[in-house]
């Protein structure tokens, strides 16, 4: 009876020594980097963003905006800046024409084609938008660098100016940055913004490179006797700006706001010949209870679009955060 059972046994152990071989086999194929199947982290994100309903809605919503924007003075039915019903208005019995043949949408109180201005003006919103995002993006970048990768007392000075910054409550930052320049401008909206947006960029990436600090590839470098420079630019930094990127467009969305907020105090371009989402919305506050639309218009349009941006923002933090993944 044993010795049945012993070649049994030993055939048995064969076969499923063979077994794991030939799945180990099987893994080593199907992973192979000349069949393509590796994938980078963006591309492992980008699959299952592009499944997801929340981010297509969102990047739907920020590709037409950015598409009118772009041809805005073409598309544009007439001269945003020209008031073309000047003589309909009466300051007691009409103080803003109504829509009418040619006007869908009427005309502000100044004459002008409401719809012509709500066009242009994503242009200018774009544009601030953008350019405070990227100012604060470049400071925070800075700034975070230092800390994180130097260490020691740099990082206790830069945390500390930063921790005094985020005390500070962002619109009131920005309309105490704005109060000080003499003459109000766009610029004036964009420096504010930028400045109030820095603190965010440069917390965010100084715990990524702080978590880079004890990766293998850094610690193998130093071993290796590699200068803090490159291991600060080469290693630590382009491993540490994915959520960087992903809040920037979730910050974007707030910068938007806030410059609307700013024109809507009167901190933003006094010229109104030049047509901006928040400047309208400020213009607008005299006539909200007689004339609610010239109000109703820009703001929809600010709302519509920051929402594309934070439903695309997070749902990019989804899909690159390990912890959220489905």
């Amino acid at each position: 009876m044993s010795e049945k059972t012993q070649p049994e046994t030993d055939q048995a152990a064969e076969r499923t020594r063979r077994s794991k071989k030939q799945k180990i086999d099987d893994l080593a194929e199907s992973g192979a980097v000349s069949e393509g199947d590796g994938v980078s982290l963006w591309m492992s994100a980008w699959r299952r963003l592009r499944v997801n309903p929340v981010f297509l809605i969102g990047l739907t919503i920020i590709v037409l905006f950015v598409i009118l924007a772009a041809v805005a003075p073409w598309l544009a039915p007439k001269d945003p800046s020209t008031r073309y019903l000047i003589g309909e208005i009466s300051p007691q019995s009409n103080p803003v024409p109504p829509p009418q043949e040619g006007f869908p949408l009427g005309a502000d109180n100044a004459g002008r084609d409401l719809l012509s201005r709500l066009i242009v003006g994503s242009r200018q919103t774009l544009i601030v938008g953008v350019m405070a995002t990227l100012g604060g993006l470049t400071g925070g970048v800075i700034l975070g660098t230092l800390a994180g990768g130097l260490g020691g007392w740099v990082d206790a000075s830069v945390m500390r100016i930063v921790d005094v910054m985020l005390s500070i409550p962002s619109l009131l930052m920005a309309f105490s940055i704005a109060a000080l320049f003499a003459n109000p401008s766009q610029w004036t909206v964009i420096i504010a913004i930028a400045i109030i947006q820095i603190p965010i960029f440069a917390r965010l990436l100084r715990g990524s490179m702080l978590a880079q600090r004890t990766s293998d590839h850094v610690l193998a470098a130093r071993a290796l006797g590699v200068k803090p420079a490159p291991i600060i630019f080469r290693h630590m930094l382009p491993n540490s700006l994915s959520p960087v990127i992903v809040q920037s467009t979730l910050v974007l969305a707030t910068a938007i706001i806030d410059a609307a907020a700013l024109s809507f105090l009167g901190l933003g371009n006094p010229d109104d010949s030049i047509p901006e989402w928040g400047a309208m919305l400020g213009k607008a506050q005299q006539f909200f209870n007689t004339y609610p639309h010239l109000a109703v218009y820009p703001a929809l349009c600010i709302i519509v679009v920051a929402l594309g941006f934070t439903l695309m923002g997070e749902s990019m933090r989804e899909a690159l955060d390990p912890k959220s993944r489905r």
